[in-house]
């Protein structure tokens, strides 16, 4: 048995209090801080930027390496030879499945993404302009009102229920929700399809036309929702861990994820990286652009990460991604294509980006590659939504099978008054 590690904190009073160093089995050692309180102490950390709220064994992240492992298995490998599904497996049971596994998983989740009629009706009660993702939020809440049989947080074959229901509803509900927008009619899912066939046909297909699913086009965005099915405790994961810690249902959990995922800080990268190819507007103006950028007049979107302090291992993936699709789609001229190009091509041997360590993320390329698959931006992170589901119920499902789950409940740095007795209005002044 290892010796016991710890750290001695000792106050300027001379009290001090051993704090046990943690270590896992990838990363930097953890202090675990419990023994604070036997001073009447506890910590300040705004954004958590320097505290692990949880344990977990589902992803790891190294971001001065530019590592990414979902379970162990590195990013670039799942995504080059991988299916969504499988990783969906992966995930939420924490081994990659054996032929009889997959064959079972896939036929399960094809068998749960139908939703309820009556659920289909709540559309009718949102504007069309309404965003995409508010109308999820709504939609993907009320499931809970719908699938009753499995809400038991407690029992484990209700969590696998509800994990295969969120998984394959999803992208029902997405699909639906960009037909409610456009004024075309739902198209249903069809089991002859894959997973990601499957939404391609409700999002594009129309009931005058056979939808015949293009094989490399498929193939991208299954990356896409390789690429972002897990990132650790990244803000809406936290959220649904934070809401499920309160014994909330799984579908209020996951919504309450898509609540945090709409904020344009975290989900709306890859529509900010098109925005600002807009306004470069041409190929011509990138040098210009770079130099304001140091300058500070212009802002640059889709470089560097608040975890990655190297390349994002999932940039390269998306840019041979972004290859391939504008090659079959015969885009290869296409301007904004070209921009990107130009603005990576700077930001790699200019030795400001590199010193800044501003290398492009997967936001870089993802949205050049959902806008020429026909999605259109304002439903770039119902897509990123998509994708993470299988994260937020694996991220879930693992806390929930915790013996010693508790409610969450960070603490603060109170700086308001101090005690003031109540006055009547007529003594104020």
């Amino acid at each position: 048995m290892k010796n016991k590690r710890v750290a001695t904190l000792t106050l300027d009073d001379g009290r001090s209090v051993e704090l046990p160093i943690l270590a896992g089995t990838l990363g930097p050692d953890v202090l675990d801080l419990h023994n604070l309180s036997k001073l009447g102490l506890f910590t300040y950390d705004p954004a958590f930027f320097s505290t692990a709220s949880c344990s977990s064994k589902i992803t790891f992240i190294d971001g001065d390496a530019g590592l990414l492992y979902y379970r162990g298995y590195p990013i670039e490998q799942l995504a080059e030879k991988s299916d969504f599904l499988e990783v969906c497996y992966l995930l939420l049971h924490g081994e990659l499945p054996t032929a009889e596994q997959s064959a079972d998983f896939n036929y399960r989740v094809k068998h749960h993404t139908m939703v309820h009629d009556q659920l289909a009706r709540f559309f009718n009660g949102f504007r069309r302009d309404a965003h995409p993702m508010a109308v999820m939020v709504g939609v993907v809440g009320a499931l809970s009102a719908f699938y009753h049989d499995s809400l038991d947080i407690n029992n484990s074959e209700h969590r696998e229920i509800s994990a295969l229901r969120l998984i394959a509803k999803l992208p029902t509900i997405a699909a639906m929700t960009y037909k409610y927008s456009i004024g075309e009619p739902f198209i249903y899912p069809k089991n002859k399809f894959s997973y990601v066939e499957n939404f391609m046909c409700m999002m594009f297909a129309t009931p005058a036309e056979e939808y015949v699913p293009n094989p490399k086009l498929v193939r991208a965005l299954e990356r896409i929702f390789i690429l972002h099915a897990d990132h650790e405790q990244n803000a809406s994961t936290s959220t649904v861990r934070l809401a499920g810690s309160s014994g909330a249902n799984p579908f209020a959990c996951v919504a309450s994820g898509i609540a945090a995922l709409w904020g344009p800080a975290h989900g709306g990268a890859n529509e900010a990286v098109l925005k600002m190819l807009e306004e470069i507007g041409d190929v011509s103006r990138v040098e210009e652009f770079m130099k304001g950028v140091k300058d500070k007049k212009y802002r640059l979107m889709g470089f560097g990460h608040r975890v990655y302090k190297n390349m994002d291992p999932r940039a390269s993936v998306m840019r041979d991604t972004c290859y391939e699709v504008l090659k079959e789609l015969r885009l290869e001229d296409d301007p904004m294509f070209k921009m990107a190009i130009a603005l990576e091509q700077i930001a790699l041997k200019d030795p400001y980006f590199i010193e800044r360590k501003l290398y492009p993320n997967v936001d870089f390329y993802s949205g050049i590659v959902l806008r020429a698959l026909g999605i259109p931006t304002s439903m770039f992170t119902v897509i990123f939504a998509v994708g993470r589901t299988i994260g937020w119920i694996s991220q879930w499902n693992e806390m929930m099978s915790d013996s010693e789950r508790k409610i969450g409940r960070p603490r603060q740095l109170y700086l308001g008054e101090t005690k003031r007795n109540y006055m009547a209005v007529n003594k104020r002044r």
